[in-house]
C-alpha cells in the first residue's frame, strides 16, 4: 500500500497556518504602504475606525466600561483576532479550493479599501493603496503557501516518476514549508518594521518641543498650598499630561502639524473666517485652570482631571466673524470630521477656550494638537473637540453632533460629584486618626460643602481645601477617629453640595445619556477586623 501524499497528513495544519502567515505578510505589506505618507493609514486601522462609527452605542458603552481607556487597544486585538480566525480558514479551503481561497482574501482586502476610501479624512484615491498592497500579497503568498509548498513534493512524485511517497518525501516536504514559512515571516517582520520607521517621519514631538508659547495676558492663578491638603493618596490638584485621561474615537494618535494648520469659522455668521496657528498665537491669550470630566466617568471613577489650558477666548473669535442671532450651537469639527456642539451662551458664559497650551507646554498629541476646545462644566463630548479644525455656527435644530446621533443628550452639563481617593477599597486600616480625603467636583458652581458617613451613620461635614476657582474640582479631608467605633468591616460614603446648594443625589444613574450620578462608596476594615 502507498503512503498517503504529505498534503493529507500534515496539510491541515499547515495550511491554516499558511492562511495565518499569508495574513501577517499582506498586513505588513500594508503597514510598508501606509509609512509612506502622513495621509495613509494600515488597513486594520482603517477597518477599526470605521467600527468605531459604526456600532450602536450600546455596544460602546459596554466596550468602555469593561475595558475603560484601554479599549482601543481592545478593538484593533479583536480585529486582528478575526482575521487570524478568518485567514486559517481561507488557508484550510485552498487546499482543495485555491481559488475561492483568494477570492476570500481579496474580499477582505477590499473590506479594508472600502474602509479607508469611507474615512472622512481620506484622500483618494492614494488613501486605499494601503489595503491594495494587503491583498496583492496576501493571495500570492497564501497560494503559495498552501499549494506550491504543501503539495510540491506529492505533485513532483505521482506526476513525475510515480513512485510511492515515503516518510522521506513527507520530510522534504515539511522542509520546504518551514523554509517558505520562515521566508515570509521574516519578509514581514522587515516590512512591518520599514514602515512604522517611516512613518516616524510624520511625528510632531519635534515639532511640539521647538513651538515657543506666547506670554497669556492674563495666567491662571498659582495654586495655594491651602488649596492641596498634605495627604498621601490624595490626588495632585493640577493632573500631569502624562496622567490625564484620554477619551476619544481615534485609533490611533493623529500627527498633525501646526505650520500648514488652519481654524475655519463658518456658518451662521457675518462673515466667514479662516485663522492660521501662527494667529492665534500671536492673538491676546488666556491661561485658566479648568477641570474636565468625561461623561462617561463612573461613580468613583478617574475620568476626571484639571490642568492650565492657555487659549484665545472663543468669544474673541466669534466677535470678529459676528454670529446671527438665530445661532444657537457651536459645532466643533476635528480634522476626520468627528463633532461636538454645545449652546453659544456657553462660549461667554462659560469661557470657552480654542486652546493650544496644556499645563505650561504645546497640547500633546493625545490631548488635540495642535488646537482643541476646552468649555469649563460641560462633558467633554459636547464641548471638548480635539484636533479642532473648524468652528460651525448652527441651530441644534439643524445639527446632531456625533453623540448626539448616538442618542446622548444634546445639552450636557456636569453633574455635582465627589469621590474618595483614600483609603481605597478593603484597605486594613490602623488604629487612630485615619484622614478620609478626596475631590469634589461642580464646574462653574463650585463647591460648598462635602459630608462623609460611615456605615449608615450621620452625615459629617468634611474640611475644605481652599477654593482655587469655581471651574476646578475643590479638595477635602475628614478625620476620622477608627478607634470610636467597632472594629470591623465599615462603608464609607462620601456626598458633595454645589455652590447653588445642590446636593449631590443619592440616586445611582449610568453614564447614559447624561453622566452617571450617585453617591461614592469604600469599604474598609478597622481595627482587629484589620
Amino acid at each position: 500500500m502507498t503512503s498517503p501524499p504529505p498534503s493529507a497528513t500534515r496539510g491541515p495544519v499547515a495550511a491554516a497556518t499558511g492562511g495565518v502567515l499569508a495574513a501577517i505578510a499582506g498586513l505588513a505589506a500594508g503597514e510598508l504602504v501606509a509609512g509612506l505618507s502622513a495621509n495613509l493609514t494600515s488597513p486594520v486601522i482603517s477597518i477599526g475606525n470605521r467600527v468605531v462609527d459604526a456600532v450602536p452605542r450600546p455596544v460602546k458603552d459596554i466596550a468602555i466600561a469593561t475595558f475603560g481607556t484601554n479599549d482601543k487597544i481592545a478593538l484593533v486585538a479583536g480585529i486582528v483576532v478575526v482575521l487570524v480566525i478568518v485567514a486559517a480558514v481561507l488557508g484550510l479551503v485552498a487546499r482543495r479550493r485555491p481559488r475561492i481561497a483568494a477570492a476570500g482574501a481579496a474580499v477582505l482586502a477590499a473590506v479594508g479599501v472600502l474602509a479607508a476610501a469611507l474615512d472622512p479624512a481620506a484622500v483618494l484615491p492614494w488613501a486605499v493603496l494601503p489595503s491594495l498592497a494587503t491583498g496583492l500579497v496576501a493571495v500570492p503568498v497564501l497560494l503559495w503557501l498552501v499549494q506550491g509548498n504543501l503539495q510540491a513534493v506529492a505533485t513532483t512524485r505521482r506526476d513525475v516518476d510515480d513512485r510511492p511517497f515515503t516518510d522521506g518525501d513527507r520530510g522534504t516536504s515539511r522542509r520546504g514549508f518551514l523554509v517558505a514559512a520562515s521566508s515570509v515571516i521574516a519578509g514581514s517582520a522587515v516590512a512591518a518594521v520599514a514602515g512604522r520607521l517611516l512613518g516616524r517621519r510624520f511625528d510632531v514631538a519635534s515639532e511640539r518641543a521647538d513651538l515657543a508659547l506666547p506670554s497669556p495676558g492674563e495666567s491662571a492663578p498659582t495654586i495655594p498650598t491651602a488649596g492641596h491638603p498634605d495627604v498621601e493618596g490624595l490626588s495632585s490638584f493640577v493632573t500631569p499630561n502624562a496622567d490625564f485621561y484620554r477619551i476619544d474615537t481615534a485609533l490611533t494618535v493623529p500627527q498633525l502639524s501646526s505650520a500648514d494648520w488652519t481654524l475655519r469659522i463658518h456658518g451662521m455668521v457675518d462673515q466667514e473666517e479662516t485663522f492660521t496657528y501662527d494667529d492665534l498665537l500671536a492673538m491676546p491669550s488666556v491661561e485658566r485652570a479648568i477641570t474636565m470630566t468625561c461623561v462617561s466617568n463612573q461613580v468613583g471613577g478617574n475620568l476626571v482631571g484639571t490642568a492650565t489650558w492657555q487659549g484665545v477666548p472663543l468669544a474673541a473669535l466669534l466677535e470678529r466673524v459676528g454670529v446671527d442671532p438665530a445661532a444657537d450651537q457651536v459645532v466643533g469639527r476635528a480634522f476626520d470630521d468627528w463633532t461636538a456642539g454645545f449652546p453659544v451662551e456657553a462660549v461667554a458664559e462659560r469661557e470657552s477656550l480654542v486652546v493650544y497650551a496644556m499645563n505650561g507646554e504645546p497640547l500633546p498629541e493625545v490631548h488635540g494638537f495642535p488646537l482643541r476646545l476646552v468649555t469649563p462644566g460641560l462633558y467633554g463630548y459636547v464641548s471638548a473637540t480635539k484636533w479642532l479644525s473648524e468652528i460651525e455656527l448652527t441651530t441644534f435644530d439643524a445639527f446632531d453632533q456625533y453623540w448626539v446621533e448616538r442618542d446622548w443628550d444634546q445639552r450636557a452639563p456636569i453633574k455635582v460629584m465627589s469621590r474618595i481617593d483614600t483609603p481605597v477599597g478593603f484597605d486594613r486600616l490602623a488604629s487612630g486618626t485615619v484622614p478620609v480625603a478626596g475631590v469634589a467636583w461642580a464646574q462653574t458652581r463650585g463647591i460648598d460643602r462635602v459630608e462623609v458617613r460611615v456605615d449608615d451613620g450621620e452625615f459629617q461635614q468634611a474640611d475644605l481645601a481652599e477654593a482655587v476657582g469655581t471651574d476646578t474640582w475643590r479638595q477635602w479631608v475628614w478625620p476620622w477617629d477608627t478607634d470610636a467605633i467597632e472594629p470591623g468591616r465599615h462603608t464609607l460614603t462620601v456626598r458633595a453640595t454645589d455652590g447653588t446648594g445642590e446636593v449631590q443625589t443619592e440616586e445611582r444613574a449610568e453614564p447614559f445619556p447624561n453622566g452617571a450620578s450617585g453617591w461614592h462608596s469604600v469599604v474598609v476594615f478597622t481595627g482587629d477586623g484589620a
